[in-house]
């Protein structure tokens, strides 16, 4: 995405082999409130306001103890964008700032599963640390593929504009903030995140100085056709589905086999490679009950 001229709020004049960072002259820094004037080329900030140290709550939050890692968070400046690169695109942005302590380095954090939500504990976590963050719903809502028919635009910016529009705009608006371009960037993700990780280093190698790619889901034609196989052989019948109240009875046995293995007991399968369980022991004897698996059911764990 290249940035337009901040509407003359923002000029950034190179420091020459000084080896400090750029400056951003005029008007800058620009104070939380006032960020929202910052212009983007593709995009509009939509909010910009002072968060006070621990009173972050995520939009729609339902679990406390989910919500309690927020309550150590710094004060810091909460930046919301929507991006547009093209006219199909809704992506959207939140940039965070530290009122205090700020390490002149930004940390982009990615997603997991299909996106579709701002990945607040990873935004929480990157500014705890001391760095300016950037999060985004990858271009859509839900976690799920229904933004994708009749949508090509949309399955791009969720397979890697996103990212990149998101970097672009976290630079500029703590650029503006700081008085100071970041000295460093990094992007710090695992699952969908560690895919969003590999693809920026191949498609946008001056977007980070450092990339951390966690467990990254690539081959994601062959991925998402076995979960979906898996799926189809799941549902294959409705006796066949193993309702949720089952899980810790399959847990347990599994682990009451195999988490010894390694000479300590636990709670951990260091080695899930050596753990072989035979999931016809949890068949239940008569009726279904609560603590057994129908034959069906076996089925579906084995698979």
């Amino acid at each position: 995405m290249d940035m337009k001229p901040l509407a003359g709020v923002v000029a950034v004049l190179a420091v020459s082999g000084s080896g400090a960072p750029a400056r951003v002259a005029a008007a800058a820094p620009i104070a939380c409130e006032a960020l929202k004037q910052v212009a983007l080329a593709d995009g509009t900030l939509l909010s910009a306001e002072s968060v006070q140290a621990g009173a972050f709550v995520p939009p729609g939050a339902s679990n406390p103890n989910a919500a309690a890692v927020f309550k150590t968070l710094p004060a810091f400046c909460r930046v919301t964008a929507r991006l547009t690169p093209t006219p199909d695109s809704d992506i959207r942005v939140e940039v965070w700032l530290p009122q205090s302590g700020w390490n002149r380095k930004v940390q982009a954090v990615g997603n997991g599963g299909l996106g579709g939500t701002i990945p607040y504990p990873a935004l929480a976590a990157a500014v705890k640390a001391g760095y300016a963050s950037a999060g985004t719903d990858t271009g859509h809502v839900g976690g799920n593929g229904d933004f994708v028919p009749g949508h090509p635009e949309k399955l791009v910016d969720f397979a890697y504009r996103a990212i990149h529009e998101m970097t672009v705009t976290a630079k500029t608006v703590a650029a503006a903030h700081y008085d100071a371009r970041p000295v460093k960037s990094y992007f710090n993700s695992c699952s969908t995140g560690g895919r969003q990780a590999l693809i920026e280093a191949q498609r946008y190698p001056d977007d980070f100085d450092g990339i951390v790619a966690g467990d990254p889901s690539w081959d994601q034609m062959r991925l998402y056709a076995a979960r979906v196989a898996l799926n189809i052989f799941m549902n294959r019948e409705p006796a066949a589905v193993i309702p949720p109240g089952k899980y810790p009875v399959i847990h347990n046995a599994v682990l009451n086999k195999c988490d010894a293995l390694d000479g300590v007991k636990d709670g951990v399968i260091e080695d899930p490679a050596r753990c072989s369980f035979d999931f016809a022991t949890l068949t239940c004897s008569g009726e279904d009950r609560a603590d057994c698996l129908t034959k069906p059911q076996v089925e579906s764990a084995n698979r």
